[in-house]
């Protein structure tokens, strides 16, 4: 017996639990791509504007699944540091900035890709909620979240279907709200609470962030 039908169900569920709280200026920012059917219903339900969070980990030259930094698209863009693993990575500050601008570069191919280059929207003072189809680690989504904070989001809300317990106690320090449906404490992988979870593509991502409310909303422009 699987929790979510696919995606579009665990937004579906997700958005009336957050149709049922008092929320200002809501924008919906979702990680792609499992993120964004999440992400859609719940825009859809709020009439908030939907956009991507586009978020590149920096691995070591010498160890590439090691993240050392990641980098966060936006109206400008963020880079946060693993401080453990810079420490003793010994990068110097050249070769540093070169993974950098190649993460940038990766970051503003896919908003061209994905969003037709459209500009990010403004978070500066609003209601941001951060969406996911589910959380394993939560690196990508902390690091979004410690960026976030830095823009002068007014209020953090982390939505997501499903994460492990101990993740979801650790990210409640880094936001104001989390509506999270599930939180087993035994957890292999996302995909376990889905009936269906296939492999989003380009194209169905395209398709439901042109379905969804404009991103110009009413907050500061």
């Amino acid at each position: 017996m699987f929790d979510f039908e696919d995606r579009a169900n665990a937004g579906r569920r997700l958005a009336v639990r957050l149709a049922s709280m008092t929320i200002a200026d809501p924008v919906v920012l979702a990680l792609p791509r499992g993120g964004v059917p999440v992400g859609y219903e719940i825009a859809t339900a709020l009439d908030a504007p939907l956009d991507l969070l586009l978020v590149r980990k920096i691995g070591l030259p010498s160890q590439p699944e090691l993240a050392a930094a990641a980098v966060i698209d936006g109206e400008r863009s963020d880079v946060v540091l693993n401080e453990e693993v810079m420490a003793w990575a010994g990068l110097s500050q050249s070769a540093f900035d070169a993974l950098v601008q190649n993460e940038l570069h990766e970051i503003e191919r896919r908003r061209a890709a994905y969003l037709s280059g459209r500009s990010p929207v403004s978070v500066t003072g609003r209601t941001v909620i951060v969406v996911d189809d589910g959380i394993a680690t939560g690196t990508t989504v902390r690091a979004a979240l410690k960026a976030l904070a830095r823009r002068g989001a007014k209020r953090l809300i982390l939505a997501v279907p499903v994460a492990p317990a101990d993740e979801i106690a650790s990210l409640r320090t880094m936001v104001d709200d989390v509506v999270c449906l599930l939180t087993p404490d035994v957890f292999y992988g996302i995909g376990e609470f889905y009936r269906d979870f296939h492999q989003l593509t380009d194209r169905e991502v395209v398709d439901l962030l042109h379905r969804a409310p404009a991103a110009e909303g009413p907050g500061p422009h």
